[in-house]
């Protein structure tokens, strides 16, 4: 079984399903009742409350509180995560060698003790910015239409700054405004400014907003000012592959 899980799990239950979830090189995930403390560059001691308690196959070993994103303890990758089994306590305990910290754990109250055999080789694909977006363009102008030249890049104009401003095959002067996520009204809005900013210069001026999508609202002023809209998905960078991530048991 890819995961297993067990409501208010005897003792027996917890140890069982932490060795099955070590063995199987899968995460381990505790919903409990528990007291918390930490020895090594400093000393800390976290009073009893529920917490979620994350141990991953690398070691890493994250205790949640209810609120903020970042853990309120933590080891990192490395570590050794080990379970002890008094008669009336249960003691998770994570061990850093090097250096020497130690993580340690009462267990008061179980609520649901669980691990998944996760399978994920994936590398983290980022998204480009709107910056790479109008370098992109520059070097693939024909991806906003054919003919189209790219004049200038962040061209500073009245009314704030032109993402890149060109011209089409009919020598119509091109206004392109990037955003990297959905566009909004205020986009569009921003677009429009643009565009009549750069009409008190030039008679033919088009106005285009390139992004990978937009909101009902956006499409609607956009079809209402005139403007145009091109689907432009931001470039990818790719992390570096360096195959399978090192378990503790690798």
């Amino acid at each position: 079984m890819k995961v297993e899980a067990k409501l208010n799990p005897s003792k027996e239950e917890i140890i069982d399903l932490f060795s099955k979830g070590l063995s199987k090189e899968a995460i381990v995930t505790i919903f409990a009742h528990c007291k918390v403390s930490y020895n090594g560059r400093a000393k800390s001691e976290l009073g009893p409350g529920d917490r979620v308690i994350i141990i991953k196959p690398d070691g890493s070993f994250l205790i949640h509180q209810k609120e903020k994103r970042e853990p309120v303890n933590w080891q990192p990758p490395g570590s050794s995560p080990s379970l002890s089994a008094g008669e009336d306590k249960l003691i998770l305990k994570s061990v850093r060698r090097k250096p020497k910290e130690t993580l340690e754990v009462e267990l008061i109250d179980v609520y649901l003790f669980s691990y998944f055999q996760a399978e994920d080789y994936e590398t983290l694909a980022l998204m480009g910015s709107e910056a790479e977006m109008a370098d992109l363009i520059f070097e693939n102008p024909e991806l906003i239409e054919d003919g189209f030249k790219p004049l200038f890049k962040e061209k500073s104009i009245k009314h704030g700054i032109v993402d890149i401003l060109g011209k089409d095959k009919n020598g119509n002067i091109v206004v392109l405004e990037f955003k990297r996520r959905r566009a909004d009204l205020h986009a569009v809005s921003q677009l429009k400014r643009y565009v009549e900013t750069i009409k008190e210069e030039y008679k033919n001026v088009r106005g285009i907003l390139v992004a990978p999508s937009l909101t009902s609202g956006a499409k609607r002023l956009l079809e209402k000012e005139g403007l145009e809209f091109k689907k432009l998905t931001p470039p990818k960078k790719e992390k570096s592959k360096k195959g399978r991530q090192r378990t503790l048991f690798d």
